[in-house]
């Protein structure tokens, strides 16, 4: 089943939100059910059923930059967010990061 511009539109604009599907949803008054079923359709129809990760290179942890920074988000285009508290050391994230690939 081809995926239609509406939905395709509606993914787009969500996985450059920011948002979490729920959020996008409720925003916008779209079933958060249908929604997903729709973005596993536009996942297999586009090849991308697996995250994608790309190079990242940490130099040092936030809490060296920021003392206040309570955590970390990492987000990425398929909506899979990542949160991690801010005085994870540079070395632990980029272990993290490594296994992730």
């Amino acid at each position: 089943m081809a995926i239609s511009n509406r939905w395709r539109v509606h993914i787009e604009a969500w996985q450059s939100s920011g948002l979490s599907q729920v959020a996008y949803c409720r925003q916008h008054h779209l079933n958060s059910r249908t929604f997903t079923a729709r973005l596993s359709e536009y996942r297999r129809a586009t090849g991308e059923e697996k995250p994608v990760l790309i190079p990242v290179t940490v130099t040092q942890s936030l809490s060296e930059i920021d003392p206040e920074a309570k955590k970390i988000v990492l987000h990425c285009a398929q909506g899979y967010r990542l949160e991690l508290p801010g005085t994870v050391s540079a070395q632990w994230l980029s272990m993290l990061l490594q296994g992730l690939t």
